[in-house]
């Protein structure tokens, strides 16, 4: 992970550094570059030169001239005929130290770097490992993903909460019925992509399937937001339906820090949200009040006769 954590440092400090002086180095272009940056190709340094860092993504650096920063090599050998004043992480390559040259900081590579002659490394090796870059990367993916849901579902809570305070209410209050509530939530949840997935075998279908497996996304969204509004009222009864939801919102993330655990309080969160949804909708219509028309009212009757 210390592997992982220095190349990406040294690689945002390049991208970094380069992206600041673009414009200058555009406006000054016969001057020598700040930052050498290469996708693919071949990375030079040439004698008498002298660049801030290097980064290439795919191919080999020759560095003859002077390197005042960083050298990062994603896929590539990197041979020092010159100096480079600080690291020299390389990820899939050798390092060569040729006779002359000189690196005055750190290597970082899978492979020990090949000294020759009166080359010199004043610091030290470490080896780079691939399980770190995977592991890493693993995490990191994660955790963006986590972000991205935990930003949708905070978005999608507020707008629903500002827009449809009474329907927050009316859905904590059908969430008493426990065994109706999972029911009809496993149902739903459990229901719409085997219904989505039938659909989608027969040519008539198949738009509604491909619509309905699009909006699964949406779906669960708002129960997984009527879950965490369900959760904030049993901690807070009293707090206002944007509270109650921010409350079981920040429990239901938390839980979601935790690989089983998350996936679990998500199952929870949704199936009881659902559920809650549709016992509300059909508590609504049950209490519907009809009204009927009574008509024009009638005519009064005209006064009785006396004989004279």
């Amino acid at each position: 992970m210390r592997s992982f954590t220095r190349a990406l440092l040294a690689s945002l400090v390049i991208l970094l550094a380069t992206t600041a002086n673009t414009t200058a180095a555009s406006a000054q272009s016969d001057e020598e570059p700040d930052n050498i940056v290469v996708i693919t190709g071949r990375a030079e340094v040439r004698a008498g030169e002298t660049v801030d860092n290097v980064f290439i993504a795919d191919g080999p650096v020759v560095i003859d001239g002077t390197v005042r920063d960083a050298l990062v090599a994603l896929n590539g050998d990197v041979t020092v005929s010159g100096t480079v004043q600080e690291d020299v992480i390389v990820v899939d390559g050798r390092v060569t130290i040729a006779d002359g040259g000189r690196v005055q900081g750190d290597v970082m590579s899978r492979h020990p770097p090949v000294v020759e002659g009166n080359g010199r490394l004043d610091g030290s090796w470490e080896r780079w490992s691939p399980r770190a870059w995977t592991g890493a990367r693993s995490v990191v993916g994660w955790l963006a993903l986590w972000l991205a849901f935990t930003i949708s579902t905070l978005v999608l809570g507020l707008i629903l909460g500002l827009l449809a305070p009474r329907a927050a209410s009316a859905v904590d209050d059908a969430a008493h019925a426990t065994g109706p509530v999972i029911l009809w939530g496993l149902v739903l949840v459990i229901g719409l992509p085997i219904i989505a997935i039938l659909a989608m075998v027969t040519l008539v279908g198949l738009p509604l399937g491909l619509a309905l497996l699009l909006a699964l996304a949406l779906i669960y969204g708002i129960g997984y937001t009527a879950g965490a509004w369900i959760i904030g009222r049993r901690v807070v009864r009293n707090a206002s339906p944007i509270v109650a939801f921010v409350v079981g919102w920040g429990i239901l993330r938390v839980f979601a820090l935790v690989p089983f655990l998350g996936g679990l309080a998500w199952l929870v969160a949704v199936v009881g949200g659902l559920g809650a949804i549709l016992a509300a909708v059909r508590r609504a219509r049950r209490h519907e009040v009809v009204t009927v028309d009574p008509g024009p009212p009638a005519a009064a009757a005209p006064p009785a006769q006396t004989a004279s």
